[in-house]
């Protein structure tokens, strides 16, 4: 059976990524331009300067990802772009020189929903993966629980009713001083602080339901600041980082427990930015042991927003006959499973 070489793009956010994925499993090139340094001084991605970012380095990133596979256009049998979710002027630049390539070399076209860009990163990771599974993504945009029925075939069984958990983490990094992104600021903060120094709310939804809410947790960490301002007294930004932390991860390890329980399966799969977080891998690790659950994570470089996840779904895309013509347009709020 012939290879099949895809040529991937993503530019969802505030990266500009480009990689060279065969069969779906195997990165021959996975190359990065971040824009983290830029952004940082305003405290957030800034979308149009993510925008005008992306069109500065896409070509020099794809170049570079075909020069590292050793490959040439000619060598490719589809092109996989992100279309959505994401930031719509980001994802245009990537998706209309996605589309200018397959335009002037005849190479199929295929859109890739982000969010199953991230559930796949975890085929590279493990060779052998095979739906069905659960896979949680927790992202700085996305808190989502899916069972991964086959390839390309999800139900979505739980997912935040508002602030993502990246988002969160963001958020009261800022409120605590430590800047973007807030994710690793926490994380590494919060193992010189006592998770149990402050008890911080976990939203309660009906029992079977498996949504998450994290915008009351932000709100109480915000009170909880105020109010030791107005006594005067100093806060220990370490406990408030360990206690903020413990209350999001353990919710988010209660719900993705749950949810493999519901549907039988003993796998369960991670993804996404904040799959990176240290608390939420030896969390998640822990119960999975005692549960008898084996708990899959990929390596950071696959957790964070990168073009090989977007090509190992692509190339699933591909094999069942599906691809996109060259009137595909960017969808910023694209749902999971949505074509």
């Amino acid at each position: 059976m012939k290879d099949i070489k895809i040529l991937a793009i993503e530019s969802s956010c505030d990266e500009t990524a480009a990689a060279v994925v065969v069969n779906g499993r195997e990165v021959l090139s996975n190359v990065i331009a971040s824009q983290i340094d830029i952004h940082t001084k305003f405290g957030g991605v800034v979308p149009e300067v993510a925008s005008r970012k992306h069109v500065e380095v896409i070509g020099a990133v794809v170049n570079e990802a075909l020069e590292e596979a050793g490959v040439s256009l000619k060598d490719i049998d589809a092109i996989g772009v992100t279309y959505g979710p994401g930031l719509v002027g980001a994802l245009l630049v990537g998706l209309q020189y996605a589309k200018g390539l397959s335009f002037s070399r005849n190479i199929p076209l295929i859109g890739v929903n982000h969010i199953e860009g991230h559930i796949s990163a975890n085929f590279i990771q493990y060779k052998e993966l095979k739906p069905p599974f659960v896979c949680l993504v927790v992202s700085g945009g996305h808190t989502t629980i899916v069972y991964m029925k086959s390839y390309g075939e999800f139900e979505v069984m739980g997912q935040t009713m508002d602030d993502a958990a990246g988002e969160a983490y963001d958020k009261v990094a800022r409120a605590i001083g430590l800047g973007y992104p807030g994710g690793p600021k926490i994380d590494k903060l919060a193992r010189e602080g006592n998770e149990d120094a402050i008890k911080f709310p976990r939203a309660n939804f009906h029992r079977e339901s498996l949504d998450f809410s994290f915008s009351g947790i932000k709100s109480a960490v915000l009170n909880y600041l105020n109010g030791m301002e107005m006594k005067g007294f100093e806060v220990n930004k370490a406990d408030i980082a360990a206690s903020f932390q413990k209350a999001v991860v353990s919710v988010l390890v209660d719900n993705a427990i749950k949810a493999c329980k519901q549907k039988g399966v003993d796998k369960i799969a991670i993804a996404g930015g904040v799959a990176a977080n240290s608390c939420l891998r030896e969390t998640m690790m822990l119960r999975g042991e005692k549960e008898g659950i084996e708990v899959l994570f990929p390596t950071p470089i696959l957790c964070t927003d990168n073009a090989a996840m977007i090509g190992s779904a692509a190339y699933f895309e591909f094999i069942n006959g599906k691809s996109a013509s060259l009137n595909l347009n960017a969808v910023p709020n694209l749902k999971l499973g949505e074509r």
